[in-house]
């Protein structure tokens, strides 16, 4: 699949399709039903985070959607002071609902890009991503945000991700797809292989696993670990020295 920048969606076209979308993403159960291994990996990096910072007081949800990981972390770590950010407001609004149902802590929602939100620095103690950073666009854009997450983490606070990826090598790259793409068939049929390939096609530009790990690197993390990865998506995360 070929990474066509200059014909990806805008920010405000990617809200507007999480605006009529909330459902969708308010399932804790199964999280988001294209993404493979999606429950595993919300467990997986909520556990990550609870394990590696048991006595977390600050958490910054990037994307949150409608809470889903912000849900499952605070099974493991309440009461939690959330700062929940997404573009969308529907999404905002329901994640705001959900967790304050059941957080004994603070609730916040930012609505805004994180590429341009201001936020405190060296305050989290946990930062989840999931689903999001798919979104950012060229090499540069990346570096920045990654920096940029470096630097609202805590001296040793953790950063968490799940999310689509690519390959390095094009043939892994295109039997990955085709696996995936096998997955959704079973899920939908060829149509819905369809419709999904074709919204990753215009609003996507994922990075190879192998890239992000040595992202978190260069940026200044101490520690990196891969939590799981099948097909096109992985979980993993990366903690920051004291």
């Amino acid at each position: 699949m070929e990474t066509r920048i200059e014909n990806k969606s805008t920010v405000e076209e990617i809200r507007n399709r999480f605006d009529n979308d909330v459902e969708r993403f308010s399932n804790l159960s199964t999280g988001q039903q294209a993404t493979i291994d999606a429950a595993l990996s919300m467990e997986l990096i909520t556990q990550a985070a609870a394990s590696s910072n048991p006595d977390a007081k600050y958490a910054l949800d990037i994307g949150c959607g409608a809470g889903n990981n912000t849900l499952k972390l605070l099974q493991y770590i309440n009461p939690l002071n959330c700062d929940l950010l997404d573009i969308s407001k529907p999404m905002l609004d329901r994640a705001y609902q959900r967790v304050s149902a059941v957080n004994k802590g603070a609730v916040s929602i930012i609505q805004d890009d994180i590429r341009v939100a201001p936020l405190p620095s060296n305050h989290y103690d946990i930062v989840l991503a999931a689903a999001v950073l798919h979104h950012l666009r060229d090499d540069n854009d990346w570096e920045k945000v990654f920096s940029k997450i470096y630097d609202l983490t805590a001296p040793g606070g953790s950063f968490w991700i799940t999310d689509l990826v690519s390959h390095e090598n094009i043939k892994v790259h295109e039997m990955m797809w085709n696996r995936y793409g096998n997955y959704l068939e079973s899920l939908g049929g060829v149509e819905y292989r369809k419709k999904v390939f074709n919204y990753i096609d215009f609003e996507d530009t994922p990075r190879p696993l192998t890239y992000q790990v040595e992202l978190l690197r260069k940026v200044g993390f101490a520690t990196v670990d891969v939590l799981h990865k099948n097909s096109c998506f992985a979980a993993f995360g990366a903690k920051k020295e004291k």
